[in-house]
């Protein structure tokens, strides 16, 4: 039974999601603001956070960033803007997932199983992926690059997994969405492209100038082959 941590200001809105979520088979401990949220997710071992981006005093942003300092515990993010900048932010800063509110409990759900289920997938002990200067280890969520440890969110893992794993073949961005992030991808939606953006920044350059993770324009992305 996955313990939840359910972070917003909106007390209403949180009494009906952790019961709908406690319905679906979850524990769920409720925080109504960001500096209790905080302490909390530092304090306890919860398997998912699920934290609003808008709240008085410490907000969404500022507790994912603190966060992130210290820990991967994986993060889906609420937010109720119309524009992006909230969701791009949140991606940058690791956030493994958003939501858009108002939201339906059953998509929560739907999201959040699926970052636990890619959890899960990735805790397998024997199973190891080498390609060239790069090694992931999905059971302690861990990538050796050149030698050195890589400090990647869960959603970046998942995806590098998914490129490195098919190497010199292109994934299509609505594969890398299904099986990496586990949504369906829309047509406004740049979760991917942030979160290739953050690993490509991690890994730098090839030796021949090329990143690692090669656009391919209209399409997807592909892993370029060691050299």
């Amino acid at each position: 039974m996955a313990h939840l941590l359910l972070i917003d200001d909106d007390s209403a809105l949180t009494s009906m999601l952790a019961t709908y979520l406690q319905r679906e088979g979850f524990t769920v401990t409720v925080a109504n603001d960001g500096t209790t949220g905080l302490k909390l997710a530092l304090s306890h071992g919860f398997d998912l956070v699920v934290l609003d981006v808008m709240m008085p005093g410490m907000d969404g942003v500022t507790v994912l960033k603190k966060l992130r300092q210290v820990s991967d515990r994986p993060v889906l993010m609420l937010t109720a803007r119309g524009d992006d900048i909230d969701k791009v932010i949140g991606l940058e800063l690791g956030a493994d997932d958003y939501v858009a509110k108002p939201c339906l409990p059953r998509e929560l759900v739907a999201r959040i199983r699926a970052i636990l289920r890619r959890m899960q997938l990735q805790q397998q002990p024997d199973l190891r992926l080498q390609e060239g200067p790069l090694l992931l280890t999905p059971a302690s969520r861990s990538a050796m690059f050149e030698g050195s440890a890589l400090d990647l969110t869960g959603a970046e893992f998942s995806l590098l997994w998914l490129l490195v794993s098919q190497a010199g073949r292109i994934v299509t961005k609505a594969d890398l969405s299904q099986q990496g992030l586990g949504k369906t991808l829309t047509q406004y939606d740049r979760s991917i492209d942030v979160h290739i953006s953050n690993i490509r920044q991690k890994l730098g350059k090839r030796s021949d100038g090329q990143h690692w993770i090669q656009a391919v324009r209209g399409k997807g992305y592909q892993w370029l082959r060691h050299l």
